[in-house]
């Protein structure tokens, strides 16, 4: 799994941020989306188990391994969804923090490492994820015209999969019985 030392899919070392473009398939059950590089490459997708009592959502590279799970979680009082390694060890738990008129706060509790905090208009694909106050990433539907696709850029030295898995939880969060 792509981490602190990452690099490209190319082997290569990064030096800028990464980009992805997150579309969302107009025709699926469920939640799936397929995830771009910024080469146009086809290079992770999420696959949404909708008929389940709870949602869960599997995130896999383009050969089908998994390299992330994510499920809600039922038994939290607040909304909360936690994103698991393949061994089904958590990596992170996200929740709704705080909502106000124009910006919604998200807390994103790292299991081996510093929180993420979310912010922004998350409902309309427009947020950063920061940690102690430096940003990690950005989600910005206004790089595409394309409806059902965003954008995410994160920053040289993240876990990619780990941000955008976490892109990808907040969306359906934030989406929920709309």
């Amino acid at each position: 799994m792509p981490g602190r030392d990452r690099r490209d899919e190319r082997g290569e070392e990064g030096g800028g941020p990464t980009r992805y473009q997150v579309r969302q398939r107009l025709i699926s059950i469920g939640d799936d989306y397929v995830i771009d590089n910024d080469r146009g490459e086809h290079v992770f997708k999420l696959d949404g188990k909708a008929l389940r009592m709870r949602k869960t959502i599997r995130f896999e590279d383009m050969d089908g391994h998994e390299l992330c799970k994510i499920q809600e979680r039922m038994l939290h009082l607040k909304d909360t969804m936690e994103i698991e390694d393949p061994a089904g060890h958590r990596m992170a738990l996200v929740k709704k923090a705080m909502i106000t008129p124009l910006r919604e706060r998200w807390k994103v509790e790292i299991e081996d490492g510093p929180d993420l905090d979310v912010q922004g208009n998350v409902v309309d694909h427009e947020f950063t994820i920061e940690r102690d106050g430096e940003r990690v990433a950005e989600v910005s539907k206004r790089w595409f015209r394309v409806r059902d696709t965003y954008g995410v850029e994160i920053a040289p030295g993240e876990n990619d999969i780990l941000i955008l898995a976490t892109a990808a939880v907040i969306d359906t969060m934030a989406h929920r019985g709309r």
